[in-house]
């Protein structure tokens, strides 16, 4: 059979790598001047674009979407033509994917400084921007599917499993989370409320996590860390069982980041399962990646490529085993708005994802530009300078966790809480600084690569065509030797994008459905009423100041939430709250029951100030909402969306709706000057208070009534 000559596009990948490299430094840094933040409030700058609400989105969302997304799509162009043995299907949609994708990070990352979100963790961005997502997404899937179409091979091997069910399960994650209703160009309200919102984000939010930073990046594994070894992977039919387990037990749980909230009890329990489930698919994958080291362990000690790989792989392992954990209720009551969760994130976005797109870079740009990389020391000292980054930033915040779990929960002898919020912030700012120290370490790292790399490039030829050739696939494929249940599925790529889709989507069927379906779910309270506009207003700009990255709105059924902040939060709550604002953190207390417990002087002057109200408080100033006006020309188009998305308003409202939000704000600017603040009803500072004051307002009433 006669060979066919062909060619490599190396471009590509050239570019996602240093759009990897740039994004990832950018993202990093954002990362790094988000935590000393949280040591030295100055570095808020008192300039809102700069505030730690609006910075630590632009950090999630460069270090998932711009470095780990870049690294997934230089990986998956490198590896998947090299395993089809063909061309991408098309370098026109190549380039579209990666300007599309780079527009998107770019343009995100400036409305997120400018306070445009939609207030859901990982998903921050605006309505203009899911719809490009998911345009660029379907170029990238083309683009993909027609590769694997036109290969020159007949087997589909398991990297590229993991590329199809990453693809599939994105596109409908994204798809069903970003329902929302716009009000104008960058302003959306989410298309569900409350509990069901809570329910649809954090099964987006974990499985964002699922099928973002852990599928592709497995499929990433399976292919570079046999290369780089130059050993076959450990057992083909232990990373097929992985595939298919994985991606239909990670579905389900993502509720287990709801713990003892609000959410319906069954919903709860079934996250918890699911949970612990997901430990042997994962420990399986770990396992295989490790043992396909077999053999080559003596060259861990010199190859810093190698060594990145086991570190990576072994941290995969620590965050797969503690995720279920962390899913247990016993653990989940210590864990959950402490500072463990962001330990327990950066073990796999800095060692998992980190490490292992540092080894696929150190691996792969020598080979694009057919040299040596320039310095092999320079590539372990950024190792070890990663390594001690990495036990620097999470150690210091499991200390923290426990510490500040152990002082919210403590009580007196005589029944009294022992400490006070501030005390615990206070007293976890030491641990704080080391997780800074932490940054800064893996910082230098990744300054030291870059260097290493540019070197390796400058004294290289890049190839951009690399020629290839390889026998035309067969038309009728035959089976050499024994066929395994897997051969008939690895022929049709297609019919193997159809069943990962039916998979993934099992879960989230039978999780979300009810919850919309069965009213019983979700209780309502007679006295809970719509916001007032002045209040929608005050929720717009919490929302736009990132106030839920530091505080909850969800106070647990356990005593000390209860002595500390009011009665238990119930599902009925929220059925107006477009989007939810239960937070994951809490840097600063929950606010669920903020409202009527301080005056409105007392709020105005912690924005103005915070110290001034909390001495020793690390929340941020924001002086700019006495400055700046409530946009009442917005009102109507928020009243409007908010009654189609279900909030009974009456019909005609937004033609009042402006008159009733002046009164309110004139209400609260007199009683603002009877505490001798002069403040204009027009300023944002009067929404926001109005806000925090209706927070938990509604359940303060003496009947409380449920509809059956």
């Amino acid at each position: 059979m006669s060979l066919e000559k062909f060619s490599y596009d190396n471009r590509t990948v050239k570019w996602f790598a240093y759009a990897c490299i740039g994004w990832g430094l950018i993202g990093m840094l954002a990362g790094l001047w988000a935590a000393l933040a949280l040591v030295l409030p100055d570095l808020n700058l008192g300039y809102a674009p700069t505030t730690f609400g609006r910075l630590r989105p632009v950090h999630t969302n460069a270090v998932i979407f711009a470095f780990v997304g870049n690294g997934i799509f230089m990986g998956v162009y490198y590896s998947l033509q090299r395993l089809c043995k063909t061309r991408m299907f098309s370098d026109v949609l190549s380039k579209i994917h990666f300007w599309g994708w780079q527009a998107i990070i770019a343009g995100g990352a400036i409305t997120l400084f400018m306070g445009c979100t939609t207030g859901k963790e990982y998903a921050e961005l605006e309505w203009p921007f899911d719809i490009a997502i998911t345009l660029v997404w379907v170029v990238f899937g083309a683009n993909m599917l027609g590769t694997i179409l036109r290969r020159r091979e007949a087997h589909l091997y398991v990297a590229i499993w993991f590329y199809i069910g990453t693809w599939v399960a994105i596109a409908m994650l994204h798809i069903v989370n970003s329902f929302e209703m716009p009000v104008s160009f960058l302003k959306s309200y989410s298309w569900y409320a409350g509990v069901q919102d809570a329910l649809v984000q954090w099964w987006y939010g974990h499985n964002a996590v699922a099928f973002f930073l852990t599928t592709p990046y497995l499929g990433l594994m399976y292919y570079f860390v046999p290369k780089a070894a130059n050993r076959p992977v450990y057992s083909y039919r232990w990373s097929i069982i992985h595939f298919w387990a994985l991606i239909f037990i990670y579905i389900w749980a993502g509720p287990h980041h709801l713990l003892y909230t609000a959410l319906p009890e069954w919903a709860q329990s079934l996250g918890t399962v699911f949970s612990i489930m997901l430990i042997a698919p994962s420990w399986g994958g770990m396992l295989n990646g490790l043992l396909t080291l077999r053999g080559a362990w003596d060259r861990v000690r010199e190859d810093a490529i190698l060594k990145f790989f086991v570190v990576a792989l072994t941290c995969y392992g620590m965050a797969t085993f503690e995720g279920p954990m962390l899913s247990l209720k016993n653990v989940n009551a210590i864990s959950h708005y402490t500072d463990w969760t962001i330990a327990h994130v950066h073990v796999g976005a800095l060692g998992w994802n980190g490490f292992l797109t540092f080894g696929i870079l150190y691996w792969l740009l020598p080979r694009l530009f057919t040299t040596e990389l320039y310095s092999r020391k320079w590539a372990n000292t950024h190792f070890w300078l990663g390594t001690l980054g990495i036990i620097f930033y999470v150690i210091p915040l499991y200390w923290a966790a426990f510490t500040q779990s152990m002082m919210w929960k403590q009580f007196t002898p005589e029944g009294q809480l022992k400490f006070q919020f501030l005390e615990t912030v206070n007293t976890i700012i030491p641990m704080y600084a080391l997780r800074g120290l932490g940054g800064i370490l893996y910082i230098s790292g990744v300054i030291l690569m870059i260097v290493n790399l540019a070197k390796t490039v400058r004294r290289g030829s890049f190839v951009a065509n690399e020629p290839a050739e390889a026998a035309p696939l067969p038309k009728v494929i035959q089976t050499h030797g024994k066929a395994h249940w897997h051969n008939w599925i690895e022929r049709r790529p297609i019919q193997l994008a159809v069943f990962s889709l039916v998979v993934v989507a099992i879960g989230g069927i039978l999780e979300l459905i009810p919850t919309f379906l069965v009213r019983s779910n979700i209780p309502t309270i007679t006295s809970v009423k719509p916001y007032t506009p002045l209040e929608l207003h005050g929720r717009d700009v919490y929302i736009r100041e990132g106030c839920y990255t530091c505080h909850s709105q969800m106070i647990r059924p356990f005593r000390d939430e209860v002595a500390r902040y009011g009665e238990y939060s119930k599902a009925g709550e929220f059925i107006y709250d477009h989007p939810f604002q239960w937070g994951s953190k809490r840097t600063g207390p929950d606010l669920a029951r903020i409202g009527g417990k301080y005056p409105d002087s007392w709020h105005y002057n912690h924005m103005l100030d915070p110290t001034s109200m909390s001495p020793g408080s690390i929340m941020p100033q924001y002086p700019w909402l006495f400055d700046d006006k409530t946009d009442k020309a917005k009102t109507p188009a928020m009243i409007n969306a908010m009654r189609k998305l279900g909030v009974p308003y009456p019909a005609g409202y937004e033609l009042q709706a402006n008159a009733d939000m002046a009164k309110q704000a004139q209400e609260i600017s007199a009683a603002l000057k009877k505490d001798k603040l002069e403040v204009a009803p027009d300023k944002e500072i009067v929404a926001l208070i109005a806000y925090l004051q209706r927070l938990g307002a509604d359940i303060k009433n003496p009947v409380v009534a449920e509809k059956k």
